[in-house]
Formats: C-alpha cells, structure tokens, sequence
C-alpha cells in the first residue's frame, strides 16, 4: 500500500477497528482524528500509535488526506460534508460508515462532492461502543458494503476496495438505493417490530406485570434488538424513511392478511405461512457477520440440586472460557433447556458446547 493520510471525523467502535487493523497491516498509514472534547481513551490511541494527531476542529488539518472516514451518527455525518467541501484537496475521498445512504450521497451531489465521496457500510458491530472497545478483528468476515456513484473515479473505487481488503473484511458493492431497501428490510424493520412489541407488552400488561414476568426467554430474545441507541434509532428512522415505510407498508398488509387467516379459521394457509417462514429462517447462513450483533446462547437442562450452577461456571473458568450472562428460564415453552449461558463469541461457544458435551450435560445451541 502507498503512504496514505486517513482523516476520522468521529472516532468510536466502527472507526476506531479500522483504524486499528490498518495500522496493524500498514506501516504506511497516517491518521487524523477530529473530535469534539479531550477524552482520555483518544489520548491513549495516541500513546498506542494508532493516532497519530488528535485535532478539535474541521480545518487545514485534513487538507492533505486522501481518505476521510465519516464514523458519526448518519443524520451528523451530513453535516460534516460542507465543513469538509472548503478544506480538502480535490482527489481527496470522503467515505462513511453508517447503514443509510441515500440521503448523504444526494446530499454530496448536491454540494459538488459526487466524485470524492464514496459510501461505506461495514455490517459488524458490538453491544460495547467507543474506541475502548475497538479491536483490529472486528471487521473480520464481515460484509463491508460500498456503494459508489456513477461520478466516483475507478481508482478511487479500486483504492477503497483496496482498504477494505485490509480490515480482512468481505467487500461487496451496492447502489445506494439496493443498499437502503437491504438495511430497512433486515434491521430498520426488525428494529421497529422490536420496540413495538416490547411497548404492546407494557402497554397491555396488568397493573401486577404479569406479562413482563413471563417474558423472560423467547419473548426478551427475539426483542433483544429493542434495547438498542434510542438517538441512532431516530436518526436512522428519519434518514431512510422511503425504505423503511415501503418494508412496514407490506408488514402491515401481511399482518391484516394474518388476522383475516384467523378469522376465517384457515389452519392449511397459516400452516403454510409458518412453514415458509421456517424454511427460509433455515436457509439464512449463520456465519457471517450481520448487521444485527450476534448473540452466542447455550441452554443446559440441569438438575435442580445445590452447586448445579456452579459447577457448570467452574467447567467453563478452569478452561477460560468467560461467561457474558447466566441466567434460570422459568418461561421455557418454545425451548430446551433451564439454564441459558451467554458467551462472548463463536470460538468460546464451541469450545464450551464440546465441554458440556464432554460432561454429559444435555445442551441445545441455537442460532
């Protein structure tokens, strides 16, 4: 790779792991990171060589970048673009990370930066945010979606993909438009399900809580993805609205159709509406990295005695292998198991899985 000066306006998760495995991969790689107030975690970047300037305003600091990643709130990463315009070179590109793209690439043809902004989507993320929890694997495996306009140069296109090839992620181009309908159909929906079922809980429960008591298992797994950034969440909302209403326009009429099934006591067509349903769930390859977080679950049927559950917790420590959450179901109608084991990641969940089944504890892991 030739030297390149990288700009990160907005330094967290997402733009601290590329900066961390670019670093690692290259020692021809300068980064300068904008940000708004002295925080300690960017101060030791700088003590660990990641940073190589630390600058607290959008200026002549960038003016010789040839990379600008955007790694702010995608409605905040807009704003950046005009600031941006009066200060860098011409063959300077503008990139960014965030999961809607429509709206920031109009707005960069709308201020004569088609040619240098080429959008960016790294589909990895984490329950932990900020550059104290940024690694150089984060982005391992994981789709990296572009999303280049007709505009863009090729060698721009060619040194981007270049890049990604670096964080040893999967490159895969998009038009921003295939890209919006993609992320509002597999995360902005679910996102919006999620928190709509979790409030008709809480609005429809008595005044004991007698749902929110049984909802521990199925109920909080499938609505974990409701306790995610409230602020993101509305930005994310607003910026890919023609997406998102097309996707819950045909939720809504699916929903309909499903009362009418109902209604009508059609057990062979809401049969065939679960069976369809399983089928393509089971389709869906399980190893690559989404843009919904992972979760790496185990559940143990034990038996009720005393020490049960620590001598699983003492299995797991004596191989190292780090319990994230344990937890009793008492609600286990859809699911095996009585005791639910949350790990870190894939590697802890085999090897923790090969253990139990080593032992002789009856497991289930479910994807």
């Amino acid at each position: 790779m030739k030297h390149l000066e990288l700009g990160f306006i907005g330094f967290g998760l997402i733009g601290g792991s590329i900066a961390r495995v670019l670093k690692k991969k290259s020692k021809n790689v300068t980064i300068t990171v904008y940000t708004r107030r002295e925080n300690p975690d960017l101060e030791r970047g700088m003590a660990d060589g990641i940073i190589d300037r630390l600058v607290y305003a959008i200026d002549q600091s960038f003016s010789c970048c040839d990379v600008i990643f955007l790694c702010a709130p995608v409605l905040k990463n807009i704003d950046f673009l005009p600031l941006l315009k009066s200060v860098i070179k011409p063959d300077c590109i503008i990139t960014d990370v965030g999961s809607v793209k429509n709206n920031i690439c109009s707005e960069a043809r709308r201020l004569g930066l088609a040619k240098q902004f080429i959008g960016g989507h790294p589909m990895a993320g984490s329950e932990k945010t900020g550059f104290a929890n940024a690694t150089d694997t984060l982005l391992e495996n994981a789709y990296y979606l572009l999303t280049p306009m007709e505009e863009n140069r090729a060698e721009d296109v060619a040194l981007m993909k270049e890049l990604v090839s670096y964080t040893d992620a999967c490159c895969v181009v998009l038009s921003p438009k295939d890209h919006d309908r993609i992320t509002a159909a597999i995360s902005h929906v679910p996102h919006i399900i999620a928190a709509t079922l979790v409030n008709m809980v809480r609005s429809k429960d008595n005044e004991e809580e007698n749902m929110k008591a049984f909802a521990a298992g199925g109920f909080k797994d499938i609505t974990r993805i409701a306790s995610s950034s409230p602020e993101m969440w509305q930005d994310i909302c607003i910026a890919n609205a023609d997406s998102i209403n097309e996707f819950l326009t045909y939720f809504e009429e699916q929903l309909r159709h499903f009362q009418q099934m109902i209604d009508a006591g059609n057990k062979e067509e809401i049969n065939d509406t679960f069976r369809i349903a399983g089928d393509y769930r089971n389709s869906i390859p399980a190893k690559k990295s989404s843009i919904i977080a992972r979760t790496y679950d185990i559940f143990v049927t034990i038996d009720d005695r005393t020490g049960a559950i620590a001598t699983i917790a003492t299995l797991l420590s004596d191989n190292e292998i780090s319990i994230k959450n344990i937890g009793i179901l008492h609600n286990r109608e859809f699911m095996d198991g009585v005791l639910k084991l949350e790990l870190y990641n894939e590697n802890d969940a085999s090897l923790a899985q090969s253990l139990l089944h080593q032992n002789r504890y009856d497991i289930v892991v479910r994807n």
